[in-house]
Parts: C-alpha cells; sequence; structure tokens
C-alpha cells in the first residue's frame, strides 16, 4: 500500500510541478524578450509619462502595447498584478517531490554505496546542504561584485566555477540520477530566492516609495532586473540537470560530471542565443547565431563521446540456459518489477515477461549497468556476463 500511494504523490507532484513551472518559465521569457524588444516611444504623451519603452505585438485576434517606465510611473492603479506565486509554487512542489522520491526513500535513490558509503541521515543532511549552500555562495558572490565594474562578468565567471565544483562534488558523493537532479535543484532554489529575497522585495520597497510620495530609488530595479538575468540564464542548464537525471547513459557515465557539465553549458549558450537575437532583431543588426551553433556542437560532442561501443568478445565455453537467466531475474530484478510494482511498467516475473522485455533487460542490466537500481540488489558481473550471453544468443525461454 506505501509503494501505490508513494507512486500516486509522485505522479501529482510531478504534474503539479511540471505546469507551474512551465507558467513560472513562460512569464520569464515572456518578460526577457520583452525587454530586450523595446522600441523608444515616438509619441511625446508617452514620454511625458516617463515611459521608456513600448511594444506593439499581435496574439490570439488581439493587439497589445505594453509599455516600460525608466523608473517607475507617477501613480498607480489600484490593482497590480504580481508575478511571484509561479516561482515560488515551482520550488514548493519541487522539493515536496524532491523529498517524497529521494529523501523518503534516500537509501534507493539517494545513495549508491558504490559511490559513496553513508547513512541515509548523512546523504540527506548533505542533500539539502547543497540547496542552501550553493544559494548562500552565489549571492555573496553577487552582493561582493555584481555592483562593480564589469560586475556581471565577474559574476558570471565565478558562478559557473561554483557550478561545476558542485557538479563534481555532487557525483562524488551521491547516486549518479540524484546528482543531476541535486545541481539542478541547487541552482533552482537560487533562481527561486532571487524572487523571494530580491526581486520581489524590491518591487515592494519602490511601490511603498511612491505612494508615500517619497523620491523612487532606482537601485532596486536594478538589482532586480540583474537577477531576473541570472534565472534566465540558469533556466536551461537547470532543465538538462533535471531532466538528465531520467537518461542513464548520461548520469551513468564514468565521467558524469563533466557530462553534466558539457549538457548545462549548452543549455546556457543556446538560451543566450536567443537573449541576444531579440537585441539584434529590434536594432536591426545580424543574429548571432553562432551561440547557438556552438550549443548544439557541444551536444553532438556529447552524444559522440558517449556513444557506445562494442566490447571485446567473449567465447562462454556454455550457453546459458534459460532457466539460470529466471533465477537471476527473480533474485536481483523481480523485487521492483512484480505485478504489484512494475517499475516503469516493466514486469519480470513469468517467462513470457522476461523473453518480452528481453531487450530492455540486456540494455539496462548489461550495456549501461544501470540496473539494479544503484545495484542495491548486488548483481555481479558474472550475472550480467549470464544475460549477456542468453540475449547475444537470441533470448529464448
Amino acid at each position: 500500500m506505501e509503494a501505490y500511494v508513494l507512486d500516486w504523490l509522485n505522479l501529482l507532484l510531478r504534474w503539479a510541478h511540471v505546469v507551474v513551472a512551465i507558467a513560472w518559465i513562460g512569464s520569464s521569457f515572456y518578460f526577457v524578450f520583452l525587454d530586450n524588444s523595446l522600441l523608444k516611444p515616438e509619441a511625446p504623451d508617452l514620454k511625458d509619462k516617463g515611459v521608456d519603452g513600448e511594444l506593439w505585438a499581435v496574439h490570439g485576434g488581439g493587439f497589445y502595447n505594453p509599455q516600460k517606465y525608466m523608473v517607475a510611473p507617477k501613480s498607480l492603479p489600484a490593482h497590480l498584478h504580481w508575478f511571484y506565486w509561479e516561482s515560488y509554487s515551482t520550488w514548493l512542489t519541487g522539493f515536496a517531490l524532491f523529498t517524497v522520491l529521494y529523501l523518503y526513500q534516500a537509501s534507493t535513490f539517494l545513495i549508491d554505496q558504490r559511490v559513496h558509503a553513508w547513512s541515509p541521515a548523512g546523504a540527506i543532511a548533505a542533500a539539502l546542504a547543497f540547496l542552501a549552500v550553493f544559494w548562500l555562495v552565489y549571492d555573496g558572490i553577487c552582493r561582493a561584485f555584481g555592483r562593480r565594474e564589469h560586475g556581471d562578468r565577474i559574476v558570471g565567471g565565478a558562478v559557473a566555477v561554483v557550478v561545476v565544483l558542485g557538479a563534481w562534488l555532487a557525483c562524488q558523493l551521491f547516486a549518479g540520477r540524484a546528482a543531476f537532479l541535486l545541481v539542478g535543484a541547487m541552482m533552482a532554489t537560487a533562481m527561486s530566492a532571487n524572487v523571494f529575497f530580491w526581486i520581489i522585495p524590491g518591487q515592494r520597497t519602490v511601490i511603498a516609495q511612491m505612494r508615500a510620495g517619497q523620491p523612487v530609488d532606482p537601485v532596486h530595479g536594478q538589482r532586480a532586473k540583474q537577477r531576473s538575468v541570472h534565472n534566465t540564464y540558469f533556466t536551461l542548464p537547470v532543465l538538462a540537470a533535471m531532466l538528465g537525471n531520467h537518461y542513464g547513459f548520461l548520469y551513468g557515465a564514468p565521467h558524469n560530471w563533466a557530462v553534466l557539465v558539457l549538457v548545462m553549458a549548452a543549455g546556457a549558450l543556446i538560451r543566450h542565443a536567443f537573449v541576444v537575437r531579440h537585441k539584434a532583431l529590434v536594432q536591426g543588426k545580424r543574429v548571432p547565431w553562432e551561440f547557438a551553433v556552438a550549443g548544439t556542437l557541444m551536444l553532438l560532442g556529447v552524444a559522440v563521446w558517449l556513444a557506445p561501443t562494442p566490447g571485446p568478445a567473449v567465447h562462454a565455453a556454455q550457453p546459458a540456459t534459460f532457466a539460470q537467466v529466471q533465477q537471476v531475474i527473480g533474485t536481483r530484478c523481480v523485487m521492483c518489477h512484480n505485478e504489484q510494482l512494475a517499475s516503469k511498467g516493466v514486469r519480470l516475473d513469468s517467462p513470457d515477461a522476461i523473453v518480452l522485455h528481453a531487450q530492455q533487460v540486456y540494455q539496462q542490466a548489461v550495456v549501461l549497468k544501470l540496473m539494479p537500481l544503484n545495484n542495491a540488489t548486488g548483481i555481479t558481473d558474472e550475472e550480467r556476463a549470464l544475460l549477456k550471453r542468453w540475449y547475444e544468443s537470441g533470448a529464448q525461454p
């Protein structure tokens, strides 16, 4: 019953997380596009009101004319729409999902004894520390260097180094799948913390100053803009890390931390291509697609690097029998692939089911060596070799 409840929690939380993340990313991408697509207003009345840029757009049969003020308008309407619950709900649902899947089941999903042997409590504490420490280090870098000359470049370089170190350390401490997720989660935590600690409080301060009749300090908008730009560059790397933890050929690679760093870097390059594209189109300049090309080539390079190669031919003295195969699968696999659980929709509790899923067994247990998950059931190399001989001889019952 517990497994059934966990499956439902996993489904509902994952669904909610994806829905609210789409809303957050969508609004974030839109406002980055909007900021980079604004044109100086031509109408005198707009200039008199303090409008610094405007955009005309058509969508869904309607025409839209969003306007941006240099600092703030002279007065505010009674109703002002805020964009923050998309961020908060994404982090809350993501952390809830992380708790249900990884923290509650730390021995299965967070820990791989072959990577680092430690207690569930220690692994949980370290995982939570990853989220908090990255935010503190990142925020400290922004505070120290963000307002200096060339501050954006300094912050970008320093944060990139911290992300690389975090990816390396996570892959030395946690199961590969968990490590990928943690790196994405620590960056996503910083993104949401930017909204919670800097962007929204700065906007509230500006509104309070306006309503009190005080001069508006532009520094709040400048800080919010800086953190918002950081968030847009984090987005594709975070998605790459979180989606990558579903693909064993990535997180199960020998140098998985380097794989993760390269894939995230490719995401950042591709995102940069779209950011600068908006400005180039407005300014009538050449669209610098070389960033997207570089990111794509980086992904292709990773794909070539990880491409499986045929191992040396092994001539078995004795062919594997189906009875031997069934014994190995019954001992090592059936506890997660039976009528009640059927993890990933795969059952291996009958001869017909084993033959039906022979290719998946071969791919996951022999080629990628990802199953059993974190080798929780202790399958041996000899047993993997037996499965290999059986599959390559025709996978007959």
